[in-house]
């Protein structure tokens, strides 16, 4: 068995370092995306109110100089450009590739033959469409798509022969069979889950628990080994680099950037009270989200099969991405006074007319990408950070968008919109119990955390959306603790 255990763990190395590239070619995204619009417009970051979104969000005088309209349009512009090419990738290079790929996965595993899943052209359309479609701001994140390249790599490596390039090597062939192919994707898969969230148990779990019907105890401790090579490769190579730049360090691993929420609490047994409510609320939004997806996939599939000519259909699709990003751009801004004005910059927009500073505080929340606004939300000690009006306002505008965005034309995921909800209304109930029983500061009431309760949050409507316990349940381990 020493070749397919060496086979699991390249295919668990290959797994990780396509991660880290995933990752390292998102960030390199949004950061060329601001200084673009920096060419455009003279601002200075803003300090003091709203502090937790003082890296994005910024302000200038009405009076400084700087072509508001133009620095609009490249913001926009950017965006949508990014939209089309991750749309058309989709589209019209690899149809496979659309929209997460693991319905088509879980599928394939349990006997549905699924054409041109498994090839080149699949790979290399849902990494760029994935890339590109969470850099450009639309609600979404790698998640899917990650867990559907980790399938190709699972099954690419372990056959090691392709019809497209013409190559067949002569090793490894005992493996090409239906049996080993799939136990190899399903590593493959787990790979990708344990990749994105460091969380090499939490891989194992979601094949055995969402993936794969067809298991044993070697294919398990083959799939941990598989995801523990991944998490491995991708924590290494993240160690030193960011956006593609030498940080130094190498190999030292840093829990503060690997572990959101790392700071733990001592609990009382009063906490179960609002987590059994978070729990029921988690489940009846889930089933709302997933009800309302089924209905909009539903309508959507009527429109574009309404439309006879396949080209036509295929734009059609595209438009749909477009004006989805375009709805996202919600101007969300704040008056500050003495004739300056709240500038709000999402990942693709820009907004410079005045609202209330609620509305600009929901600003400080929907500007940034989805994980470091749930790093925000997360966030421990910042009781009276957010108010009501503006987490019940991102809460509206996230939950439509991302429900609406999921099915779309592009390569895309649902866990950071999903644990990005749940964080939303998890922290409005965490609000209420500050707003009754005031910030406590010694240790009996330090459970009264909006931030606890935001994870508390983000795990229900995961789980009430995915269906997940056990898997959910070690991932938020790894990722919190």
């Amino acid at each position: 068995e020493w070749d397919r255990w060496l086979l699991m763990g390249l295919i668990g190395t290959a797994v990780g370092m396509l991660g880290f590239l995933i990752h390292q070619i998102i960030d390199s995204l949004i950061k060329l995306k601001w200084d673009l619009v920096e060419n455009y417009l003279q601002v200075s970051k803003r300090n003091g109110t709203w502090s937790v979104g003082a890296d994005v969000v910024i302000y200038l005088s009405t009076g400084q100089d700087g072509n508001i309209h133009m620095t609009w349009l490249c913001a926009l512009g950017s965006g949508l450009a990014m939209v089309v090419l991750s749309s058309g990738s989709v589209l019209f290079f690899c149809p496979a590739g659309s929209p997460s790929g693991l319905p088509e996965i879980i599928g394939y595993l349990n006997g549905t033959s699924i054409q041109h899943l498994f090839n080149i052209k699949t790979f290399l359309g849902t990494f760029v469409s994935c890339v590109l479609a969470v850099a450009s701001g639309l609600f979404c994140g790698p998640e899917g798509p990650m867990i559907h390249l980790g399938a190709l790599l699972g099954c690419g490596l372990s056959q090691l022969q392709s019809d497209t390039l013409g190559v067949h090597l002569p090793i490894f062939t005992r493996f090409r069979n239906s049996a080993d192919k799939r136990s190899f994707i399903t590593a493959g898969a787990g790979a990708g889950i344990a990749s994105v969230f460091r969380a090499p148990i939490g891989g194992l779990l979601f094949t055995l628990e969402e993936v794969s019907s067809f298991w044993d105890i070697r294919l398990a401790w083959q799939t941990f080994f598989c995801c523990l090579m991944a998490t491995f490769t991708t924590d290494l190579l993240s160690s030193s680099l960011y956006g593609f730049v030498y940080r130094g360090h190498f190999g030292f691993f840093e829990a503060e950037k690997r572990i959101i929420f790392w700071n733990l609490l001592d609990m009382n047994v009063l906490a179960f009270v609002p987590t059994i409510l978070l729990g029921m609320l988690g489940g009846l939004l889930g089933a709302l989200f997933v009800s309302l997806n089924i209905k909009i996939n539903k309508l959507r599939m009527q429109f574009f099969n309404s439309i006879p000519k396949l080209s036509l259909r295929k734009t059609s699709k595209l438009l749909e991405t477009v004006l989805i990003l375009v709805i996202s751009c919600v101007p969300l801004v704040a008056n500050l006074g003495s004739g300056r004005n709240f500038l709000a910059l999402e990942v693709g927009c820009i907004f410079s007319f005045p609202c209330s500073s609620e509305q600009g505080s929901a600003a400080a929340l929907l500007v940034e990408n989805g994980k470091q606004g749930i790093t925000y939300l997360f966030k421990r000690g910042t009781h009276e950070e957010f108010g009501y009006t503006s987490l019940c306002t991102a809460l509206a505008f996230y939950f439509i968008l991302s429900c609406w965005t999921a099915g779309s034309a592009v390569a895309s995921g649902l866990v950071i919109p999903m644990l990005y909800t749940g964080a939303l209304y998890g922290r409005i109930i965490g609000l209420i119990l500050v707003s009754i029983f005031g910030v406590q500061t010694n240790k009996y009431g330090a459970w009264i955390d909006p931030g606890l309760f935001a994870a508390i949050g983000a795990a229900s409507f995961f789980s009430g959306v995915s269906r997940l316990t056990i898997s959910l349940t070690v991932i938020m381990v790894s990722m919190l603790s």
